[in-house]
C-alpha cells in the first residue's frame, strides 16, 4: 500500500520560524563561533570511546573475575549508548563537523554499534524529523504490535500490560539493530527510493551493509571467542552489553515523544497537517531535566529535544546557549515549550502516558 503524502501547511501569519531563525542565527553570528562541534565535543568523543572501547580491551587482554566482566560489559553498553548519542547523532546530521569527510567518518561509528548509516539516516533524518509523531509515518512510534505508542494504533488486549512490559522490552532495541532490523531496512527503504541526500545503489547498500555486519561480529563474537572465552560467556556478555545501551537509547528517546504533554496529529483526508513544520515540532516535542550537567553530557544534548528537532543542524554542544532563544520566543509567538524539570519526572510521567495508551479506548 501506498503511504499517504502528507503536506505542513505554509502559513505561519505570525513568521514565528522566521523570527527564531534569525534570532539564533545572529547569535552565532555575533559570538563569532561555527554551528558545528568545538572542543567540547572533541572531548566527549575521546570520553565515549573510551567507555566503548577501553573495557572491550581489558576483557581480551586481562583475566578479570566474573563480577568484574559483567560491570565491564555494562560500561561497554553505556558506552555504545554514549558514542551513539553524542558522536554518531551530531555525525550523521552533518553537524560533528564543518569537514564532510570528518562528519562521514565519526556517522560510520555506527557499524560498530550494531547499525547501518544508510538506515539511520532514512529512519530518523528524513522519517522521525520531517514527520514526527505522526502515525504510519514516523517509525519511531512504531514498536509493532507489542507496545502501543500512539492513540492512533490498533488496541490490542496485551497493551493493558505494557505499563508493566515496556520499559522491560525497551533493552532489546539495539539487539534488534544487529539480528533483523538493519536488513528489513534496506529491503524497505530501497523498495520505496528513500534516502538522506544521494540516493544508494542498491548493490552497494547491501555491500556496505553486510560488510558492517561482518566486522560488528568479528569485533564483539569472534575476537573474544578467539581469545578464549567460552561461546556462553560471549552470548551473555553480547545480551548485557546490548541490553544496557537498548534501555538507555529507548528511554531517552522516548522520553521526547511519547509524553502527555506532546501531540500525535494526524493530517486530513487531503494528507495536510494543521501547522508548519516548525511549530509542529514544538507540539509533538519534549524537553527534560535542563539544568542537570551531567544527564546533557552524557545523553548529547537530546535532553533539549525541542531544540534539536528545529535545529538538526546545529551542534549539541550549542543547545543549551541557544535553548533560552527558543524558548523566549516560543512564549512570545504563544507557542508551547514542552519540558520536565528532571528525568525521573520525564520518566514518571512516560509511565503514565503508556499506561494511559494501555487502556482501551472504547472503555476509556
Amino acid at each position: 500500500m501506498t503511504k499517504q503524502t502528507v503536506t505542513f501547511s505554509r502559513t505561519d501569519s505570525a513568521k514565528f520560524f522566521k523570527t527564531l531563525n534569525k534570532r539564533v542565527n545572529n547569535y552565532f553570528k555575533e559570538n563569532k563561533i561555527k554551528k558545528t562541534g568545538n572542543w567540547k565535543l572533541y572531548i566527549k568523543t575521546v570520553v565515549m570511546f573510551t567507555l566503548l572501547l577501553g573495557p572491550l580491551v581489558l576483557l581480551l587482554t586481562v583475566d578479570l573475575p566474573t563480577w568484574l566482566q559483567i560491570i565491564s560489559v555494562m560500561v561497554i553498553g553505556i558506552g555504545m549508548a554514549g558514542v551513539g548519542m553524542n558522536v554518531m547523532h551530531d555525525a550523521n546530521h552533518g553537524s560533528f563537523s564543518s569537514k564532510k569527510w570528518v562528519n562521514r567518518l565519526m556517522g560510520s561509528s555506527i557499524h560498530i554499534l550494531a547499525g547501518n548509516d544508510y538506515n539511520w539516516k532514512v529512519q530518523h533524518n528524513v522519517l522521525h524529523h520531517t514527520y514526527t509523531n505522526i502515525e504510519g509515518h514516523d517509525e519511531d512510534i512504531d514498536a509493532g504490535r507489542i507496545i502501543r505508542f500512539s492513540k492512533h494504533s490498533k488496541w490490542l488486549k496485551i497493551h493493558q500490560y505494557q505499563k508493566y512490559y515496556a520499559f522491560l522490552l525497551y533493552g532489546l532495541l539495539t539487539v534488534n539493530w544487529a539480528i533483523t532490523t538493519d536488513f528489513k531496512q534496506t529491503y524497505i527503504y530501497l523498495k520505496r527510493k528513500l534516502s538522506y541526500g544521494d540516493f544508494p545503489k542498491p548493490a552497494t547498500q547491501w555491500t556496505k551493509l553486510i560488510i558492517g555486519k561482518i566486522l560488528y561480529y568479528t569485533i564483539w563474537v569472534v575476537l573474544p571467542l578467539s581469545l578464549g572465552y567460552a561461546w556462553w560467556q560471549v552470548l551473555i556478555g553480547f545480551l548485557i552489553m546490548h541490553y544496557t545501551a537498548g534501555i538507555i537509547l529507548s528511554v531517552v528517546f522516548q522520553l521526547a515523544h511519547v509524553m502527555p504533554n506532546t501531540d500525535m496529529p494526524l493530517p486530513d483526508e487531503n494528507g495536510n497537517m494543521k501547522n508548519t513544520w516548525a511549530i509542529h515540532q514544538l507540539f509533538t516535542t519534549s524537553n527534560f531535566s535542563p539544568k542537570n550537567w551531567l544527564v546533557e553530557f552524557y545523553t548529547g544534548g537530546l535532553n533539549r529535544q525541542v531544540e534539536h528537532h528545529l535545529f538538526a543542524h546545529i551542534s549539541h554542544v550549542h543547545y543549551k546557549n541557544i535553548a533560552k532563544i527558543v524558548k523566549d520566543t516560543a512564549h512570545e509567538f504563544s507557542l508551547p515549550y514542552n519540558e520536565y524539570n528532571t528525568m525521573w519526572k520525564a520518566i514518571g510521567e512516560h509511565y503514565q502516558q503508556l499506561k494511559m495508551l494501555g487502556q482501551n479506548p472504547n472503555i476509556a
